[in-house]
């Protein structure tokens, strides 16, 4: 699976509110009502990960969510990065 470059990767995120690149991965970060809305999407965005088989590592402080996205065996960010980040954005919408 090929990785892109830095160059490529900020080019692409022109089309991603929200989201940054740094140390070699997209990050991006929510913050709902309470902890309840949190948890909520974060389940809705859990069966994605199973369907994509493509996982965020991510962390959850009460309302606010930390998403970091990366092809961990292709060492870099791909194609499954930018799928995952697109579905993400249309859940929370």
């Amino acid at each position: 699976m090929k990785t892109y470059t830095e160059k490529e990767i900020l080019e692409k995120l022109k089309d991603f509110e929200g989201w940054e690149y740094e140390e070699n991965a997209l990050h991006t970060a929510f913050e709902f009502e309470n902890f309840k809305e949190a948890f909520t999407i974060m389940t809705r965005i859990a069966f994605e990960a199973e369907r994509l088989e493509h996982h965020p590592d991510w962390t959850n402080v009460y309302n606010k969510l930390h998403i970091t996205l990366s092809t961990h065996d292709a060492g870099g960010v791909t194609d499954k990065d930018f799928e995952f980040a697109s579905v993400i954005d249309t859940l929370i919408g």
